[in-house]
């Protein structure tokens, strides 16, 4: 069964555009999400973290934090198109156990 389902999942990840950044000024996540692109919550110039809804579609919010102090913290990159690449993967450890990667605003599933 998981087999199938990360097949769907890859399918489609193939299909649908790719996820962007919207960047917002904001010190608290926003209440309404969009269902496939991430959220860059900034304060002035500073790029503090990032929120998405998990891709496996258990709804929850995955927020990670950008600035130097936090442990673990991840890299945002946006290349010419504005698609996103977060680095290192996202592995979450508790509900979904969710463990993908954000690659040119695509989701690539670690199984």
């Amino acid at each position: 069964m998981f087999g199938l389902v990360s097949k769907w999942r890859a399918i489609v990840e193939l299909l649908a555009p790719a996820r962007k950044v919207v960047r917002i000024e904001a010190d608290a996540p926003p209440e309404f999400m969009p269902d496939r692109h991430l959220v860059l919550l900034t304060e002035g110039s500073e790029e503090w973290s990032i929120v998405m809804l998990c891709p496996c579609g258990c709804g929850d919010r995955v927020e990670l934090p950008l600035f130097p102090e936090a442990r673990p913290r991840w890299h945002l990159r946006t290349d010419a198109r504005g698609r996103p690449t977060l680095h290192p993967s996202i592995w979450r450890k508790e509900g979904c156990r969710s463990h993908y990667f954000v690659r040119a605003g695509r989701v690539a599933w670690v199984n």
